[in-house]
């Protein structure tokens, strides 16, 4: 059942009164152009588009960050971009956001995460990425660890962000992870599919899509593994986490709290129309750990990021949810279902 509109409210409110949430994750920018296609190229069978509009958003973790500043919370964002003149772009977009630059970590032999998307009213054309996936340099990696030490002193938790670019090491996950354990902050992973499992070992929250979840029970030898509850059940246990949640696109939520009973359950989605998925799991984690953070019960807290990813995905490419959003969409909602 729904949370009620009074624990709703109560949690929400609390949004503004907490300290920082640190954010470490991979760093890019999204850009989009957009246009019409009115013919094929005579060059090559492709569509030539006629552009009409073009704009830069904040991607991967900085999506989280703008996310989090969107409905009222602060964040520090953390991680490693080029020393081109996409950092700089990096850098001018958070400062256009209000949201804190001290985090960044500039290393002249990568690229910038750079992700273009070409696209129609109808359909994406195509994707064109510029990015550098390797493992950080020894000295990069120790500048990163020298922030988070010094960031989790004043702020409330640490999101882990990790789309597989070359940041997280073993060694830079239980940095962090442990960092914010030791001093009772909450510590919320959104994994990547390609990241082995066990760096993300002792955490709090974990949040994976069902095929992260499927990849990474297969990465710790279950393979022919499908049933949901176990799946669960086998991440909680190998990973040692207090709380998993599993988005599962159109058909909602799963989540176990070994705190709370320590069973599997699913709430339904809240989407009632989906135009473009980018971001909504960026969304998610942000209202989650938001929520969690303000006092929500893993239930609650999922209801809530729920109704983020609601308004998300209604919007076209990388979009946030304001507050504003976030609570007609819950009215909404709530009378939908009868509460």
């Amino acid at each position: 059942m729904i949370l009620t509109t009074e624990r709703f409210s109560e949690i929400i409110a609390h949004f503004a009164t907490l300290k920082p949430v640190l954010v470490v994750g991979d760093l890019g920018v999204d850009k989009y152009t957009y246009g019409e296609v009115k013919r094929i190229s005579p060059e090559a069978p492709v569509p030539v588009l006629e552009v009409t509009k073009e704009w830069n958003k904040l991607g991967l973790a900085a999506n989280v960050s703008d996310n989090l500043k969107s409905l009222g919370v602060e964040s520090t964002l953390c991680g490693v971009i080029g020393d081109d003149s996409r950092a700089s772009l990096v850098e001018s977009l958070l400062e256009e956001r209000d949201l804190k630059t001290w985090g960044l970590v500039r290393d002249p032999s990568r690229h910038t995460t750079y992700k273009e998307r070409v696209t129609t009213d109808i359909q994406q054309i195509c994707r064109v990425d510029y990015e550098t996936k390797t493992e950080l340099s020894t000295d990069i990696l120790k500048r990163v660890m020298s922030r988070v030490e010094e960031f989790g002193e004043n702020h409330s938790g640490v999101i882990i962000e990790d789309y597989g670019k070359g940041l997280f090491s073993e060694s830079l996950c239980q940095n962090i992870i442990a960092n914010f354990k030791e001093k009772g902050l909450v510590t919320a992973v959104d994994p990547s599919r390609t990241t082995p499992p066990l760096w993300y070992k002792g955490v709090q929250l974990l949040k994976p899509n069902r095929l992260e979840s499927n990849m990474m029970v297969e990465a710790l030898g279950y393979f022919k593994e499908r049933d949901l509850n176990k799946i669960a059940e086998i991440l909680v246990d190998k990973l040692a986490l207090e709380k998993i949640i599993i988005t599962l696109g159109a058909d909602g939520m799963a989540m176990l709290d070994t705190k709370v009973g320590g069973k599997l359950k699913i709430i339904p989605t809240a989407a009632n129309e989906v135009f473009d998925v980018s971001g909504a799991g960026d969304t998610a984690i942000a209202a989650i750990t938001s929520a969690i953070l303000s006092g929500a019960s893993l239930e609650e807290a999922a209801w809530i990021g729920n109704c983020a990813s609601g308004v998300v995905v209604r919007k076209r490419g990388t979009a946030l949810c304001s507050m504003d959003e976030l609570k007609s969409y819950y009215s909404n909602l709530n009378k939908v279902l009868g509460q």
